[in-house]
C-alpha cells in the first residue's frame, strides 16, 4: 500500500462488447512498454507500489479487466480470448507496436491467450503461478472457488481466509505478521463481497481456455517471444512442476524456480522477481 497513488501519465477507458475498459499508461510514449496483468482479484492500484522498479527504463501500462478495478462489471459470460483482445485495443490507443508482457496468476491466462493471438506484438513474455496443461489438482480448486463464491456473504467470508492461507508461501506469512495479512483480507473481502458475481464470471471464463487448449497447442508452440516462467517452490494453487511443463510447448522460454515463496512471487519475493524479469526485457533472450 502506497499514501499517495501515482497519477498516469495517460488513461482512459474503451467501449468493447459493451463493457468499459480501464487503462492507465505510465511514461510519455518514447520507452519500450511493459504491460503488468493482473491476477483474479487484482486491480491496477495493486501494482503502483512496483512502477518504480520499471519506470527509469520502460513505460508502464496497467489495464483492469470485465469485473476489476475501474472496469464495468456486467453479470454476463467474459471470453479469455475476447479478455486478450481487448489489450491489442488499447496498445492501438497509446500507439504500441510491441510490448514486454508480465501474467500473474490469472493475469498468465489473458497473456498466453495474447500470446496465441498476437504473436507479433510480444517482446518477451513473463509467466508466474499459471499452467498450460490439465490438472486435476487445479481443477479441483477451481470448482470449490466457485462453491465459495457462489455460496453466499458467510461463504465468502471464509473463502478470504482459506485463499490468504493457500496461495503465500511461509517466510511470506511470517515476515508479514497477523495484523497485515487481516488488512490485505478486509480490503479484498470489502473489495468483492459485493461483486462475487465478477469472480464468478472471471473463473468460468477459464473453462473455455482449458476446452480449447489441445486445439490451440499448434499455436502455443508457434509462440517464438522470448519467455521466462517464474514459480515459487511453495506455490499450492499451481504446483511447480506444472509451470515448468509451460517450457516444454514455449520454443524459447526457461523455467526459473525461487525458493521460499508461494504463488505471489512478484509480492513474496519482489527483488529477484523484478531483478528476472527486467534481465529478460533487457537483453530479449530466454536463455
Amino acid at each position: 500500500m502506497i499514501d499517495t497513488p501515482p497519477l498516469p501519465d495517460r488513461c482512459g477507458s474503451l467501449e468493447l462488447d459493451g463493457h468499459s475498459i480501464w487503462w492507465e499508461l505510465f511514461g510519455g510514449g518514447d520507452r519500450e512498454v511493459v504491460c503488468l496483468l493482473n491476477g483474479l482479484a487484482m486491480h491496477t492500484g495493486a501494482w503502483y507500489g512496483f512502477l518504480s522498479r520499471l519506470r527509469p527504463e520502460f513505460d508502464v501500462l496497467l489495464w483492469d479487466y470485465p469485473g476489476q478495478g475501474r472496469s464495468s462489471t456486467e453479470d454476463v459470460p467474459y471470453h479469455l480470448d475476447r479478455i486478450a483482445a481487448y489489450l491489442e485495443k488499447i496498445l492501438g490507443a497509446i500507439g504500441a507496436k510491441r510490448i514486454h508482457l508480465v501474467g500473474i496468476s490469472y493475469g498468465g491466462f489473458v497473456a498466453l491467450e495474447f500470446a496465441r493471438q498476437f504473436p507479433s506484438r510480444l517482446h518477451t513474455l513473463v509467466l508466474s503461478g499459471i499452467i498450460l496443461s490439465h490438472e486435476t489438482l487445479f481443477e479441483m480448486y477451481e470448482d470449490l472457488s466457485l462453491r465459495f463464491y457462489r455460496g453466499g456473504a458467510d461463504a465468502f467470508e471464509l473463502y478470504t481466509r482459506y485463499m490468504y492461507e493457500k496461495i503465500f508461501g511461509e517466510a511470506f506469512v511470517t515476515a508479514a505478521g497477523p495484523e497485515r495479512l487481516e488488512t490485505m483480507r478486509q480490503n479484498f473481502h470489502a473489495r468483492y463481497r459485493d461483486r462475487t458475481a465478477a469472480l464468478i464470471r472471471l473463473t468460468e471464463a477459464q473453462d473455455p481456455f482449458f476446452a480449447a487448449l489441445d486445439a490451440r497447442l499448434p499455436q502455443y508452440r508457434a509462440i517464438d517471444a522470448p519467455a521466462l516462467v517464474v514459480a515459487g517452490d511453495e506455490d499450492r494453487v499451481m504446483a511447480p512442476k506444472f509451470q515448468k511443463k509451460i517450457t516444454d510447448i514455449l520454443p524459447n522460454s526457461r523455467f526459473e524456480l525461487v525458493e521460499d515463496s508461494g504463488h505471489v512471487v512478484y509480492l513474496e519475493k519482489t527483488d529477484r522477481f523484478f531483478a528476472s524479469i527486467l534481465t529478460l526485457m533487457r537483453e530479449k533472450r530466454a536463455r
